[in-house]
Parts: structure tokens; C-alpha cells; sequence
């Protein structure tokens, strides 16, 4: 798929997703799933993070996605603002691992034009009234690796559960979060 069709694509489900069409949310992060593996592997190969780092760096720019949708400007394109969530998500991933590396946006992104994100950021309360409305464990897990900077195995560790679980808690709580915010919307 080019740059351009994957940018109207996109652009186009994400226009319905903001106007309450739950369908083509679900659709829009799908699609975009699989691009964010390879492109966030890409660019942390040489600093040697296993699957499970990339995978969280996916899971977790899939939801700070979700949580910053409405802040994306309608009128832009949408792939410079996923990529620059995703950059973020990545250096956020080399500072937990305490590890000084410089990485280049080509790297991470790609093909992919960035610009810098200058959206606003959810507040705190915002997200903690949507958490609330979550699953106590799917709450603890997205609490521990988004908030707290956690990771997957330290998260599995504290709560006493796999990796695995962990990872699944994630994406089940992403979910949960889109559809709530599918349903704010209508």
C-alpha cells in the first residue's frame, strides 16, 4: 500500500471514528497494528529490544492514541501525528531500559513524513475517569505500564500474573477504551 493510500485511509476512519462510527475505529486500529510492529521494529533494532519491548511500544502508542483522537486536527494528515506518538512511545521504551541511544526518525518511522506532536494531552482526571470505567485488572495493568512506566514483566510480576496476561489485559483495556469512547461520542 503507498504512503498516499494508507494516508486517506486512515484519515478517512479516522474521521468517522471521531464522528461515532465504532466500526471504523475498530477497522482504523487494525489497520494500523501491523504497520506500527514493523516500523517500531525497525527502529529499535539496534538497541536490541526483544519482541515483547516492540509490542509494548505498539500497545502502548494504540492507546495514547485513543486517549489523544480528538486532539488530532481533522484537517492534517494523520500519519505525521501517529508517527510522532510512536516516536515518543519508543525513546519513553529506551528510557525505562535506562539505555542512551540516539535514534532517528527515518529509523523509526520509515518512509513516514513526522511532525512534532504539539497536540494537548489528556489530563490526568480525564484518563482516571475513563480508567475508573474499566475492569479493576485491566485498570492495574494500564495503570502500571502507561502511568508508572512499567513493563510487561514487571507489571506481570507485581500482579502476579504472565506476560502473556499482562499483554492481553493491555490490548482487552485499549479496547474497552475505544468502545467507551464510541460511546461518549454518540
Amino acid at each position: 500500500m503507498l504512503l498516499l493510500d494508507r494516508e486517506t485511509e486512515w484519515s478517512l476512519l479516522m474521521r468517522a471514528a471521531l464522528d461515532g462510527d465504532g466500526e471504523a475505529y475498530a477497522r482504523f486500529l487494525r489497520s494500523l497494528a501491523h504497520p506500527l510492529r514493523i516500523l517500531v521494529g525497525r527502529g529499535l533494532a539496534r538497541a536490541r529490544l526483544s519482541p515483547g519491548d516492540v509490542e509494548d511500544v505498539v500497545q502502548e502508542t494504540l492507546l495514547a492514541i485513543h486517549l489523544k483522537a480528538a486532539t488530532w486536527d481533522r484537517s492534517g494528515p494523520i500519519v505525521p501525528w501517529i508517527a510522532a506518538i510512536a516516536r515518543h512511545k519508543a525513546v519513553d521504551m529506551l528510557r525505562r531500559r535506562h539505555r542512551r541511544l540516539e535514534v532517528a526518525i527515518d529509523d523509526l518511522v520509515g518512509d513516514w513524513e513526522v511532525a512534532e506532536e504539539n497536540a494537548p494531552q489528556i489530563t490526568r482526571s480525564e484518563l482516571q475517569t475513563l480508567l475508573s470505567r474499566l475492569p479493576d485488572r485491566q485498570q492495574q495493568v494500564i495503570r502500571s505500564i502507561s502511568l508508572d512506566g512499567g513493563t510487561i514483566a514487571s507489571t506481570a510480576s507485581a500482579l502476579g500474573i504472565s506476560e502473556g496476561a499482562v499483554r492481553v489485559g493491555l490490548h482487552r483495556g485499549l479496547k474497552a477504551l475505544a468502545d467507551q469512547a464510541r460511546k461518549a461520542g454518540s
